[in-house]
């Protein structure tokens, strides 16, 4: 694997190792769970050849990111001001763009919808605006595909169950999720930045946070997510999902509806064959969707 120069920087309060490559406007490159910045590995030297600097943090809870405070809960506005903070820190202008996947793209969706100065053009990557999430979050399908949110709130034994066995729980959601794709690269770069259980612990905070069983789904509940994240954005935004996403499902009529909810240009692409972890899995042909698009 290539080796990538390493930073720290201090944002909303926190202490964000990362991984960078390249010199120019900011790319920030924001993942999910469970996964690490090294899933860029293949976008951040594309983005540095396209004129980018481009940067992978390692997400709020992650190792060897600076641990929270508040390990127990991560809500989706705290994503959405990481975000903001994270370009204010890095030294991003208007020219600066953000790539963001999973639980990352909740951020992104609200970033760039509340400081819509800072950032030029989107790319997300498997989970769409709130108000198609919200559609699909109550369909028995999604429900299925999403059981983990529902284990996750065990919280008296879910950190040793999912740990059990070199955290063969992850292994598992990763071979759902990206049916087919050898994951042996990516799954101890994973492990690494959750091993250790304070890490671990806030990495489940993300859900915690947001699928408690008694507010989910509640007006209330409804209202604070959408005032994070449930504002359309103007900035020229590409949103792509796979086929085979095992995680989040989307139909070709929703894929197809995420640039009304983004700025004039914005395109979607349902792509064929590939799974939830498409950047790694065909990183040929996403770097060139995403790399073209953002530099357009």
């Amino acid at each position: 694997m290539q080796e990538f120069q390493r930073g720290t920087v201090r944002a909303n309060n926190l202490t964000f190792e990362y991984l960078t490559a390249g010199d120019g406007p900011l790319a920030l490159c924001m993942h999910g769970f469970p996964d690490s910045p090294f899933t860029y590995r293949y976008l951040l030297p594309a983005l540095a050849d396209a004129g980018f600097r481009a940067v992978a943090p390692f997400n709020r809870g992650f190792a060897p990111t600076e641990l929270p405070i508040d390990r127990h809960h991560v809500h989706s506005s705290t994503m959405v001001a990481d975000q903001i903070a994270l370009h204010e820190a890095l030294g991003g202008d208007e020219r600066a763009v953000v790539i963001s996947h999973d639980w990352a793209a909740l951020g992104t969706w609200g970033a760039a919808a509340k400081e819509p100065e800072r950032w030029s053009r989107c790319a997300v990557v498997n989970i769409p605006p709130f108000a198609i999430f919200g559609e699909n979050i109550v369909t028995y399908d999604q429900i299925k595909r999403s059981f983990y949110f529902w284990y996750f709130q065990m919280t008296n034994v879910v950190e040793q169950i999912v740990a059990a066995d070199d955290f063969a729980f992850i292994d598992r959601i990763w071979a759902d999720w990206s049916p087919g794709y050898d994951a042996s690269e990516d799954l101890p770069l994973v492990k690494a930045c959750i091993r250790e259980p304070d890490h671990f612990r806030a990495a489940l905070a993300y859900y915690w946070g947001q699928f408690d069983p008694k507010r989910f789904g509640t007006p209330e509940w409804a209202a604070e997510q959408a005032d994070a994240w449930g504002a359309d954005i103007p900035q020229p935004t590409l949103y792509l999902h796979g086929t085979d996403d095992g995680c989040h499902g989307m139909t070709q009529e929703q894929v197809d509806r995420v640039p009304s909810h983004c700025g004039p240009g914005s395109r979607s692409e349902l792509i064929p064959g590939v799974g939830h972890f498409m950047h790694v899995q065909r990183p040929g042909d996403v770097n060139k969707r995403i790399v073209e698009f953002l530099s357009g």
